[in-house]
C-alpha cells in the first residue's frame, strides 16, 4: 500500500489488495488525470478561454500490436479535419501511470461539420459511417468518450455557482 495513500481516510475503505479497491483507485487516479489535462492544456482551436466551452475527451487502449496503424489512422483523420475546416484534436501520449495509450481532447463539431468531415473522408477515398465504427474498433481494445466544459478555472466555477 502506498505511504501517502495510507494517510488517507478514503483510501482506508478501499482495500488496496481487493480487485475493487485497486479499479476505484485506478479509475479515480484516471478522472484526476483527465482533469488535469483538460485543465492544463487550454485548446489550441480557442482564442481564449471561454467558460461556456465544450471539448470531448477521449481515452484510447490500443488493441496489442496496433499501435503504428492507430496513429496512421488518426493522422489520416487529422487531415481529413484540416482539409474540412474543422480542428483537429490534440494527441497527449501516455508516459507513465495508468492503463492508457492515447488521450484526446477534441472541439465538439456541429451537424454541418460532421457531415463536411464525411464527405472530405469519401473524396479522400476514407471510410465512413459503419465501415468507419468498424475500422476504428479493429484498432482499439477498449476507448471512452467524454463531454467537458472549459477551459475554466476554479474562479470561473465558482463565479457559475454563485449566479
Amino acid at each position: 500500500m502506498p505511504p501517502l495513500l495510507a494517510m488517507t481516510p478514503v483510501y482506508d475503505s478501499l482495500s488496496w489488495g481487493s480487485r475493487k479497491g485497486r479499479m476505484r483507485y485506478l479509475l479515480s487516479s484516471l478522472l484526476l488525470a483527465v482533469g488535469a489535462v483538460a485543465a492544463a492544456a487550454a485548446p489550441r482551436w480557442t482564442q481564449e478561454a471561454k467558460p461556456q466551452g465544450r471539448a470531448r475527451i477521449s481515452i484510447y487502449r490500443v488493441a496489442p500490436g496496433r499501435h503504428l496503424d492507430f496513429l496512421k489512422w488518426q493522422a489520416a483523420q487529422d487531415e481529413v479535419a484540416k482539409e474540412a475546416g474543422v480542428p483537429a484534436p490534440q494527441l497527449f501520449a501516455h508516459l507513465d501511470g495508468d492503463n492508457w495509450d492515447y488521450l484526446l481532447v477534441s472541439p465538439v463539431t456541429t451537424p454541418e461539420q460532421d457531415k463536411q468531415l464525411d464527405e472530405t473522408a469519401k473524396a479522400r477515398g476514407l471510410k465512413v459511417g459503419v465501415p468507419a465504427s468498424l475500422e476504428f474498433r479493429a484498432l482499439v481494445a477498449s476507448h471512452t468518450d467524454t463531454l467537458v466544459a472549459g477551459p475554466l478555472t476554479a474562479k470561473d466555477l465558482v463565479a457559475m455557482a454563485l449566479e
